[in-house]
């Protein structure tokens, strides 16, 4: 084309040239016969006299080249054109066609409405759950995936299922990706550490499966695999989905490109993100020092494959030692002291505590759950400080500060949780210096299109400060609201999110707000019942995750009961159930529910009411304690 019109370019004056001189001679013929002619005709042009052939040869000569130059021009255009458009339509139609004629694998995947809704509230039912999740079925790594998605979520844990939900619940065809570290989909952890010790099943590790304590059965996993669709397929999905990849771990977060980066190198860009990375369990320093073997026969409590590996561990060992006498610590002696009746497993839980859960009971009910764990088969060994660990003799030898040795074949450290915040550095995000975690606003955001929710959020309380929660219910309600508000709710973070422990099927508690043994406390009991234990709690509510059926409720007027209230303390044996408040300058900011359940909406309230009280004996009655 260019070529065309410098040509033309040049020889455009000369073809002006030539019919000026052409029209001249018409002109100059027509005055010499005595008059002008109304119109030239062509021929004449052809035909002049001498004086004018040559320019007029010269006209048809550049007309008739420009015109084969713009038809050859013309010419090839098409052709390529042509050529361009065939490569086209071969290209198209070498393209795969699996999105349209492959067969699914099962047809469970073949049938999407089957799979249950992501906006019911209610977890599925026992025998829907799937029997062997981590086949591979729910995330097919190996498989290319989308380099974009409209929700993001990082992370596998509680607080990431509970937003995909809440996210599909709101916008039913949305797409949304979960990516984690681990290589299964989704689960509840709390079985982990309760339940599962339990079961009476040997292929319990590979099923995953439990009975709660009132004897119905269920899996850990929130939804079978069949309620994901394959990553590589959500870009693709005409009526959205979930979609979980795992195995995967994000370790860059480019927060103004919106975009991440896994460890093989993809790159995932997103319009909204969820940051739901939990927290990793924390291990004593001595342990670390130790070296390879003393690692090697060290189990740091937090995942399934944690589960597995201790659970083959106890089976084969005559010596377990639990550090740590906090919830999970306390839970694990139980469990595993009920396991030490059947065989001659010694199971041993050290702490530098007095007593079992001393930093959040008060002294007296520490004392009392410390004689109810040893009753399970469990050697306690309080006020102890390690010292050092080493390995000798094909034993883990313990050296305590205070001279005591203690000899073991594995270790657990039970020492507390801390928030997974390695992103923090890539995406320039705030970190709490006081207690770690994400800092968020109150609608859980870090930043205009980013959230955090679970263990790794550090939120404002309003009534009780900035805090961080490292329990279950706080993971489902923190990443149900982030997934309302990725979808534009914008509601602020103001539940009280509760936590509860269970030793064994007979003795349990639920708690919430600031519970801190360093805090002042009254406690108010009463003689339990036979329905006072989680094992009955369970049979009413229907679930062992006691916190799916509360969450929803609120206590507005709580009805006081009318029975007398207890005088003088109980006898410490006596302790069957009751309430202990935790009060900063004389107002409530904690209670624990001792062998009573579904009363904690009644709890939510008194705390959100942030008011003085003259006499908590007469608050304890709105429990109805003392009612047989």
């Amino acid at each position: 084309m260019l070529k065309c019109r410098t040509l033309w370019r040049t020889l455009a004056p000369l073809a002006r040239t030539s019919s000026t001189v052409c029209r001249q001679n018409a002109r100059r013929a027509g005055l010499n016969n005595g008059r002008l002619p109304a119109c030239v005709p062509a021929a004449h042009m052809s035909t002049a006299p001498a004086g004018g052939g040559r320019e007029n040869q010269l006209y048809v000569l550049l007309v008739g080249a420009t015109c084969v130059g713009g038809a050859i021009y013309a010419y090839r255009t098409v052709k390529g054109d042509s050529q361009r458009y065939q490569d086209r339509i071969d290209e198209i139609s070498s393209r795969p066609l699996k999105t349209f004629t492959e067969e699914p694998a099962t047809p469970t995947q073949s049938e999407p409405p089957a799979a249950p809704s992501p906006a019911e509230p209610s977890p599925p039912a026992p025998d829907a759950d799937p029997a062997d999740p981590p086949s591979g079925d729910a995330s097919p790594a190996s498989h290319k995936v989308s380099s974009h998605t409209p929700y993001l979520l990082i992370g596998g844990g509680t607080a990431s299922f509970a937003a995909a939900r809440s996210i599909r619940a709101r916008d039913p065809g949305a797409r949304v990706l979960i990516v984690t570290d681990e290589l299964v989909p989704p689960y509840m952890r709390p079985p982990l550490s309760k339940e599962l010790w339990f079961s009476d099943d040997p292929s319990v590790t590979e099923t995953l499966r439990f009975k709660q304590w009132n004897g119905k059965e269920r899996s850990i996993y929130f939804q079978p695999p069949s309620f994901y669709i394959n990553a590589e397929e959500l870009g693709s999905a005409e009526n959205g989905g979930v979609a979980v990849l795992t195995g995967k771990k994000v370790v860059h977060m480019d927060v103004r490109g919106n975009k991440i980066k896994l460890d093989d190198d993809t790159e995932i860009s997103y319009d909204k993100c969820l940051i739901a990375t939990g927290g990793v369990p924390r291990n004593l320093q001595v342990i670390e020092r130790a070296g390879e073997e003393v690692m090697k026969r060290t189990t740091l409590f937090r995942k399934v494959e944690d589960f597995k590996s201790l659970d083959k561990v106890s089976r084969n060992v005559k010596s377990i030692t639990i550090i740590g006498g906090g919830f999970l610590g306390s839970e694990l002696a139980c469990a595993l002291g009920r396991r030490s009746t059947e065989s001659d497993l010694e199971v041993i839980q050290m702490y530098p505590e007095k007593g079992n859960m001393g930093k959040v009971l008060p002294e007296y009910l520490s004392n009392w759950t410390t004689e109810k764990v040893k009753k399970e088969g469990v050697k306690i060994i309080s006020e102890a400080l390690v010292k050092s660990v080493v390995s000798k003799d094909d034993k883990l030898e313990i050296q305590l500060k205070d001279g005591r040795l203690v000899k073991t074949d594995h270790i657990v450290a039970a020492v507390g949780l801390e928030p997974n915040v390695d992103l923090a550095k890539s995406a320039g995000l705030e970190v709490d210096s006081d207690f770690g975690g994400f800092r968020v606003n109150a609608e859980l955001q870090a930043r205009s299109n980013i959230w955090v929710a679970g263990d790794a959020a550090c939120f404002y309380d309003i009534r009780l400060g900035r805090r961080r929660v490292e329990h279950h219910d706080h993971a489902v309600v923190s990443g149900r609201l982030a997934g309302e508000n990725m979808t534009g709710a914008n509601k602020p973070y103001w539940h009280q999110s509760m936590f509860w422990s269970d030793l064994g099927p007979d003795v349990g508690y639920e708690a919430i707000g600031i519970v801190d043994s360093s805090l002042p406390t009254v406690g108010v009991f009463a003689k339990a019942t036979a329905k006072d234990t989680p094992k009955a709690a369970t049979e009413e509510s229907g679930t062992g995750i006691r916190s799916e059926s509360e969450t929803e409720h609120t206590a507005s007027s709580p009805v006081a009961s009318s029975a007398p209230s207890p005088t003088g303390v109980q006898h410490k044996d006596e302790y069957g159930k009751g309430v202990i408040f935790y009060l900063r300058d004389k107002v409530v900011v904690g209670i624990i529910l001792w062998n009573v359940f579904n009363r904690m909406p009644i709890a939510r309230k008194i705390i959100k009411d942030g008011e003085e009280h003259a006499d908590l004996n007469e608050v304890a009655k709105l429990f109805n304690i003392h009612d047989d």
